[in-house]
């Protein structure tokens, strides 16, 4: 492989070259012009018609679905023996990006290539895939996932839906109902999951609309993303063709963890186009506004605002490209090997769960952030439904909910590594031993900072050294009842999610400045945000500690937090300036 491969949580205990990343200034010409191609689709055809998108306007939203299958959309990722065009993971990931931009059409549009086709592709049999697939990526039929129940929902293997096999070995007989199924109410393919008899997991199931017993509740009226089609579905003695079984029997839990950690990764895509949309109207109206005989963009808290939105996204960007990377090579290299390529894809996605679930909270997050302090920035006009802002602000909010809570894939993050270090594919004990010994010892304050970015490689040890601290400590003071303190997993989660954002972004802009552009204004970005990570990381560790330890464990953990998220001191203020000054003369977001 042209890269070196890090696993999935290997970035806590390993270093990583900047040269073995991906960054996306790296995008190639055949990239671009994909972007370029989501991005006139959202002009043309999607941003012209937010209105009645959002009045769900009848037949509207499969429209649109057919055409962007007409240019492609719905098959980047789709190999083209099942007319898709074959692209890797990164360029996925691109397309998501910038077609998360576009309100509740990149919902439907992400919800039909992800979990709507997604599991058939990856788990289907060849008969399955031939005559589902094709139609799924030209957006001929249109896809939706049926697994969330009225009293299932984070623990969606407790569900209630059952399918019997007939008395003569020829269908099943599916009984059920789903909730929040988005293009539920055009969708013509449905994978439904349910538990075969009595079995303790699901089973999953290809379903066809016009399949009899299935009904279907009216619209339900939401928050945000209205003109996102979203159904109750009842499963009444539906006849299911036992060929229709997707994958094994018993395997649909499986097959469900395995399409959401796609669906994570995507979710941060789409959180992130949205979020550089967003920062630039805000720019715009910046840009525009004038209050006591200036344009608001020439004040410091204005300023303060747009820096803060572009930092956290060139931190969500820099963070998913590198996962989105990782993953492409893991899986060429299962296919070196000899694998399948969708069981490779597979494997690659479940290689990298914990940092899927990162991206998912991180990218998430973010949006939320950069929509609110936009409303903020165009002031009364933000709760106006006449700006665009509004929008934006009530439809991320579901992207904290989607694809798991953001507090189920903290946790999430954490179990996936722990699970690792004790089943020994992650050797975290020796690492979390030396940082204990290293609390025993009298500090070394005499740091060598001459090389180019040490102090800010120095921080990340450190931060690497706190997770590794608060998470081997909590593990052995509370062994298997660390599971249900969830407040201190949540602790735990967010200091390894800053560590791996922090690196993320400082690898980027190492790999820029190797490849000779200019990364200026990313450095600051980059130092403001590990500045900004350092104290959040103290706190996040001393209420873990705080949580569990006591006497003079407790102070000597105290100390090593301290120790491990201490930070120079540098002038935010200033370098918040110059990133905010450079967008305000593009009148975009511009990194």
């Amino acid at each position: 492989m042209k890269n070196k491969i890090i696993k999935g949580g290997e970035f806590l205990i390993k270093e990583t070259d900047a040269s073995d990343i991906f960054i996306p200034e790296e995008f190639d010409e055949e990239q671009n012009m994909i972007a370029q191609s989501s991005q006139d689709f959202l002009d043309q055809e999607v941003y012209p018609k937010l209105d009645e998108i959002d009045a769900l306007k009848e037949g509207l939203m499969p429209e649109l679905l057919t055409k962007a299958g007409e240019l492609g959309l719905c098959g980047i990722s789709v190999p083209e023996e099942y007319g898709g065009f074959g692209k890797n993971f990164v360029t996925s990931m691109l397309t998501a990006e910038v077609t998360g931009a576009g309100y509740s059409f990149a919902v439907a549009l992400s919800a039909h290539t992800g979990i709507g086709t997604l599991p058939i592709l990856y788990y289907g049999t060849e008969e399955q895939k031939q005559k589902y697939v094709p139609k799924l990526a030209s957006g001929e039929w249109k896809g939706a996932y049926c697994l969330t129940e009225p009293g299932s929902g984070s623990d969606a293997n407790s569900g209630k839906s059952k399918a019997i096999l007939s008395e003569d070995g020829n269908h099943y007989v599916l009984n059920g109902q789903k909730m929040w199924i988005t293009n539920g109410g055009f969708a013509d393919i449905f994978t439904v999951f349910a538990k075969i008899e009595d079995d303790e997991n699901l089973s999953a199931f290809i379903i066809e609309k016009g399949y009899e017993g299935i009904t279907m509740n009216p619209e339900e009226k939401k928050m945000g993303i209205k003109g996102s089609s979203t159904r109750q579905i009842f499963f009444n003695d539906v006849k299911v063709p036992k060929e229709n079984l997707l994958g094994e029997r018993g395997e649909g839990f499986k097959i469900a963890l395995n399409i959401l950690n796609i669906g994570r990764a995507k979710l941060a895509a789409a959180a992130l186009g949205a979020a550089k949309a967003a920062i630039s109207r805000s720019v715009n109206y910046a840009n525009e506004r004038e209050q006591f005989g200036r344009q608001i963009s020439k004040y410091g808290a204005i300023r303060h605002k747009l820096a803060e939105q572009a930092i956290k996204s060139f931190a969500t960007e820099s963070a998913l490209y590198r996962l989105s990377q990782n993953i492409e090579d893991t899986i060429q290299a299962h296919i070196e090997g000899g694998m399948d390529k969708q069981k490779a894809t597979m494997a690659g996605l479940r290689e990298y769960a914990a940092e899927c679930a990162i991206l998912k909270v991180h990218g998430s997050e973010t949006l939320d952030y950069v929509v609110d302090e936009g409303v903020q920035i165009y002031g009364g006009m933000g709760y106006s439904a006449e700006a665009d802002m509004e929008r934006a602000y009530r439809d991320a909010r579901i992207n904290r909910i989607f694809e798991g809570t953001n507090e189920i894939n903290r946790m999430l993050t954490v179990d996936i590594i722990l699970k690792r270090a004790m089943q020994g594919e992650l050797n975290l004990l020796e690492p979390a031993q030396k940082v204990a010994e290293e609390l025993m010892e009298i500090p070394d304050f005499d740091f060598d900072d001459s090389g180019e970015y040490a102090a800010e490689k120095r921080y990340i040890q450190n931060f690497k050294k706190a997770v590794l601290l608060t998470a081997g400590a909590a593990a052995k003071a509370l062994t298997t009842s660390l599971a249900k303190e969830q407040e201190i997993l949540m602790n735990i989660a967010d200091i390894a999610m800053e560590t791996y954002i922090s690196e993320s972004m400082l690898l980027r802009v190492q790999k820029m400045k190797s490849l000779g552009k200019d990364a200026d204004l990313q450095e600051k970005m980059m130092q403001v945000y590990i500045y900004d990570a350092a104290d959040r990381i103290h706190k996040w560790g001393k209420d873990a500690i705080n949580a569990f330890a006591e006497g003079d464990e407790q102070r000597a953990m105290l100390m090593g937090i301290k120790r491990f998220s201490t930070h120079d001191p540098i002038n935010a203020k200033e370098a918040r300036q110059a990133i905010a000054q450079k967008m305000i003369s593009e009148n975009k977001y511009c990194y």
